[in-house]
């Protein structure tokens, strides 16, 4: 792991430049749930406060598919919960790499933690240092990107009809596709990979949305401790 420093320009410009094909493939799905919240008699500043207060794009759709009058809260509640449940995964499988950070900073970062910086934060911390820079900036940039791309969705959106019909919706799946393989180095992360691919398939599939969620992570986890050798010790999380 390399401990050279680096500026806090070049750091934010890394950030920048690693998270730019994922702020292309979240533009669609944020004009998505722009048009669908307005669609559902949410007015543009309300979309903009959701999406700058919530963060989370696969809870935000999954909650305004459910939205109807009266609000079935805990409809809204579970759905909401089991989605974003990865990223208590996350945050904790991040948490020891960031932990030299400010604590400020750490509570910032984390609220704008995505699937995609949360993936390229891993890969950064295998080589390098996490830095304030590369860490906030990179998750601020993506969150402007949601907010700005969100609110846009309601004056676009209308217009320019419901973009899954240009599979606009497979996009972010596609980037974060991209992403995990690049996780596969050894025979035993790729078993954690397809057992958790498996799992959450197959409870797509029987269950349906968002079961998948959790029971992809569960698999992921339990075949992660079933492969753990004790060599493992030096290996990176």
């Amino acid at each position: 792991m390399s401990d050279v420093p680096a500026s806090p320009a070049s750091e934010f410009r890394d950030g920048l430049v690693e998270l730019l094909p994922a702020m292309v493939a979240a533009a669609p799905i944020a004009l998505l749930y722009g048009a669908i919240a307005t669609g559902k008699g949410l007015s543009p500043l309300e979309v903009t406060l959701s999406s700058a207060l919530i963060f989370a794009g696969g809870a935000q759709l999954a909650a305004i598919e459910l939205w109807t009058v009266p609000v079935p809260i805990a409809a809204l509640v579970l759905s909401t919960f089991l989605i974003n449940a990865r990223y208590i995964l996350m945050s904790a499988s991040l948490a020891p790499k960031v932990a030299h950070l400010p604590f400020g900073g750490k509570l910032l970062g984390f609220h704008v933690l995505a699937d995609e910086n949360w993936a390229l934060a891993e890969r950064r911390a295998a080589s390098r240092r996490i830095t304030a820079a590369y860490f906030f900036g990179s998750g601020a940039v993506f969150w402007i990107n949601w907010v700005a791309w969100s609110w846009a969705g309601t004056v676009l959106g209308p217009l320019l009809g419901d973009p899954r019909r240009f599979g606009a919706d497979f996009a972010f799946t596609a980037i974060f596709i991209g992403l995990v393989a690049g996780f596969v180095t050894t025979s035993r992360a790729g078993l954690v990979v397809v057992a958790s691919a498996a799992a959450a398939t197959a409870a797509h599939l029987a269950l349906g949305s968002p079961w998948h969620v959790l029971a992809g992570a569960f698999a992921g986890m339990a075949a992660a401790v079933l492969a753990w050798r004790p060599d493992d010790k030096g290996e990176a999380a």
